[in-house]
Order: structure tokens, then C-alpha cells, then sequence
């Protein structure tokens, strides 16, 4: 887990978003080891690895290809829902109409990540990601021919372009791993994250002008641009996933070796169960009860949208820490961050300043990219690189397929036992999870490695 990225790149995201998203050369050590590097295990590797290097990550082309792709990916999957409540307000789709669109998409994301896992361990990850990328760039036009005409067209297309989303997610991760050099996949997944957390802290005034000219329909065709982008925009990786899935043993046996795989990693079990528990309850606090909290404490929508605003320019902040600090228990510190989240529900239990309420979501945001980038790093490093895509998938489909039941609860709950009762279990929940998790054998470096 973990959006892009946005758990995750991104893992935790506003209610209608999606909860998101190197450089290659044969002497950068990237993931494409020799059997006896396998065996010796990766934090063998990580530790004999060469010495991190101070040049900017972002001078590499091969880099800033893959970050190009990532982040046109991240901003098409942000603007469909934001596009499509436009669309709302102009009269072309009715709120119904946008809630079945929205979740045949969720439909269509779910789907795809696990098949995109095998078929990204199975052929050249580069192939996935550019047949994924294709098929929301040709779906998204088509949700626009079905705007105000049918709605059935709409949410096909959107099934589609949710398909090739997530799709996209697995595949890239696994990509990252073999364009990167080891000792600079920190710098490199901070510096994807930070392009996310921007794109969905202006992109919401930039479509806003552009919608002042441009109607749904047109915009629904620029986001079918940006996915074209994504789809060319990468560099090659490896021909095929190095030690990957073998051709004709079955898709579900295929996908059974990376459930395997993701079991011998205790930290990673703990942290997707972690991972899970926060979005499930802090997300879906940030989705339903700050919208109430803003409205019926507050008296408007001004501390939703600076909440919102602090939390994405915490996260930024956090990209930024992230990119250079290698604490030696990295695991634990990640966890740590992950438990900030906590501090969003906390915010909002009793009557204070709205500063209070804002300051919380900035300490969120903060923690969640602290969590982010050691996550995915740690996984391209100790997970079988033949298995990364598959592992990736798990974290997806379990951190975002079970977001929407937390999201679905959380109402009734709040009906049922009031708002207090539960901010504080979902305080309680992110602060407990993630401290549970530092206490599995592995978690406190996210692996066996030296960090």
C-alpha cells in the first residue's frame, strides 16, 4: 500500500479520490540480481551495496522519465472524480449518476490489481504499464461521449479506465525497483510522492480556471492525454521480471507464489494490516465526520478545506524529511509516522480552535509520507524480485479494496453511538495498530539488512 504515489502512493486521500501512486543501468545494482545475490538475501545486498551518492536523483533522464509517467498517471486518476463532479454542477450527470460511475471505476481498480500483479512478475513490467496506461486513455474519452447521453456507456468506460489504474500501480512499483540503483530508491519514491502531493495541492484551481473554458466533456478528454502520456512517457526495464512467474502454471497458482512470498516478510504483514486499519478508520473519519465537524462546530466549510490543504502540505513536508533521513530502526520510525494519523480524530473530539483541528492533519500528512516512502522502499529491496509485483498488488487490493467498508460503517456508527465514541476509536485504532505492528520480529528495519 499504499496513491501512485499517493499506500501506497498515496495511501490516504479525500473521500471522492482514490485512497493512490530511476534510473536503470547495468552497474546501478538495481533489483536484476544474479542467483547468487538471491541467495546471499536481500539485506546481504542492501548491506554490500555501494555507498549512496549525492548527485540529485533528478538529473538521471531514465529517473525523470519514470517520474514524468507517475505523475501524469497520479493527476489523471485525482481529476476523474473532480472532473466528474464538475460535470454535476453543469447539469450533464446527476449525483446518482456520478456515485455509479465512481464505483465502477473503484469496480474495475480492484479487479485489475491482482491480474496486473502476475502478468507484471510474467512479461516486461514496461509492457504492463504501457497496456494499462492505453486502456484508461482510450476508456476516458468514451465516458466522455456518454456524458448527459447514457449512463450505462459512462460506468463501462469507467470499469475500463478504473482497470487501467489499477493496473498501472503494481506495475510501476515493480519498475521502480528495476530502473533505480539500490542506495537511491529513498530519494527516488520521496521525489514521486512529493509530485503527487503537489499535483493535488494546485491541480484543484488549475482545472477550476481551465473549467471556466473548457466543459467536463473536454477536460474528460485531457485526462485521456495524460494517460497517453503515462503510457509512452517511461523508459524501458528489463525484458522480463527477473526470476518471475513461469508461463502456463495458472494464474491463481501464480498469484498464490506471491501471497507466499509476501508471508515470509513478517514486517510486511504487519504493516498492510497496520496500513489497513488507519485507512479504515482515519481515512473514513476524514471522509465523513470532518465534513460534519466543519459544518456543525464551525458553522462552514473553511476548516474542511484548510484541514485538507494542512494535510497535503504536511505530506509534502514529509516527502521532503524522507528523501534524506535514514534513521537506523527505519521500520519503527515509519511505523511512528503511521500513528500520526491518529492525531486528525483526535483533533476534532472536543470544541478548540480550528488551528488545533488543521495542526492535526499537518502531523498527519507529515507521518503518512514518513510511513510511504520506507514502505515501498523497503519493499523493493527485500521482496523476491520476481515476486514485487505480485506482493505490490496484495498491498493494494487489501489498503484500498477495504477502505470503502470503513467509509460504509462509519455513518451508521456515528448514527448509533455519536461522534465522540467514534473519533476516539478511530484515534484509538491509529494509534494501537501501527504500535502493535513495531512489536512483529523484522518490523524495527522493515527487513533483516542493515538499514
Amino acid at each position: 500500500m499504499p496513491s501512485q504515489p499517493s499506500t501506497s502512493t498515496d495511501a490516504i486521500q479525500p473521500a471522492l479520490a482514490d485512497p493512490p501512486a530511476d534510473a536503470r543501468s547495468p552497474e546501478s545494482g538495481s533489483a536484476a540480481t544474479t542467483s547468487g545475490e538471491q541467495a546471499a538475501g536481500p539485506g546481504r545486498r542492501a548491506a554490500e551495496g555501494p555507498p549512496p551518492t549525492n548527485r540529485s536523483i533528478l538529473r538521471d533522464r531514465h529517473f525523470v522519465r519514470l517520474w514524468l509517467g507517475t505523475t501524469a498517471s497520479g493527476l489523471a486518476t485525482w481529476a476523474l472524480p473532480f472532473v466528474l463532479g464538475l460535470a454535476v454542477l453543469e447539469g450533464s450527470l446527476s449525483a446518482t449518476g456520478l456515485g455509479i460511475v465512481l464505483a465502477a471505476r473503484t469496480a474495475g481498480f480492484l479487479a485489475a490489481v491482482p491480474v496486473s500483479g502476475v502478468l507484471a512478475d510474467r512479461y516486461a513490467r514496461r509492457h504492463v504499464v504501457w497496456a494499462a496506461c492505453l486502456t484508461a486513455a482510450v476508456a476516458t474519452p468514451v465516458i466522455a461521449a456518454g456524458l448527459g447521453r447514457s449512463l450505462s456507456l459512462m460506468a463501462v468506460a469507467a470499469a475500463f479506465a478504473g482497470a487501467g489504474q489499477g493496473a498501472c500501480r503494481p506495475a510501476f512499483q515493480a519498475l521502480t525497483a528495476e530502473v533505480v540503483a539500490e542506495d537511491r530508491r529513498q530519494q527516488a519514491n520521496a521525489a514521486m510522492t512529493f509530485s503527487v502531493r503537489v499535483t493535488t495541492l494546485i491541480a484543484p484551481g488549475v482545472t477550476a480556471v481551465l473549467a471556466a473554458v473548457a466543459g467536463a466533456t473536454t477536460l474528460l478528454i485531457g485526462i485521456g492525454v495524460l494517460w497517453s502520456t503515462a503510457a509512452v512517457v517511461p523508459p524501458r526495464g528489463a525484458a522480463r521480471a527477473p526470476g518471475g512467474t513461469r508461463r502456463g502454471i495458472g494464474f491463481v497458482r501464480e498469484f498464490a507464489e506471491g501471497l507466499r512470498e509476501a508471508r515470509r516478510h513478517p514486517w510486511f504483514l504487519a504493516g498492510l494490516a497496520a496500513l489497513t486499519a488507519v485507512i479504515a478508520t482515519g481515512y473514513a473519519a476524514t471522509g465523513v465526520v470532518l465534513p460534519l465537524v466543519s459544518r456543525d462546530t464551525f458553522g462552514s466549510g473553511a476548516v474542511l478545506a484548510a484541514a485538507m490543504t494542512g494535510y497535503t502540505a504536511g505530506a509534502l513536508v514529509g516527502a521532503m524529511v524522507v528523501a534524506r533521513w535514514r534513521p537506523r530502526a527505519q521500520g519503527w520510525a515509519a511505523l511512528a509516522g503511521l500513528a500520526c494519523y491518529g492525531f486528525a480524530p483526535l483533533g476534532m473530539l472536543v470544541p478548540v480552535h480550528p488551528a488545533v483541528v488543521v495542526a492535526g492533519y499537518v502531523i498527519a500528512g507529515i507521518g503518512i509520507e514518513l510511513f510511504n516512502v520506507p514502505w515501498f522502499t523497503a519493499a523493493q529491496r527485500e521482496v523476491d524480485p520476481g515476486k514485487l509485483a505480485r506482493v505490490s498488488s496484495l498491498d493494494f487490493l487489501v489498503s484500498y479494496g477495504l477502505s470503502p467498508v470503513g467509509l460504509a460503517l462509519i455513518a451508521p456508527a456515528v448514527d448509533a453511538f455519536g461522534v465522540d465514541a467514534v473519533l476516539v476509536t478511530c484515534a484509538g485504532v491509529c494509534f494501537l495498530a501501527p504500535a502493535l505492528a513495531a512489536l512483529v520480529p523484522t518490523a524495527r528495519r522493515f527487513g533483516r539488512g542493515s538499514p
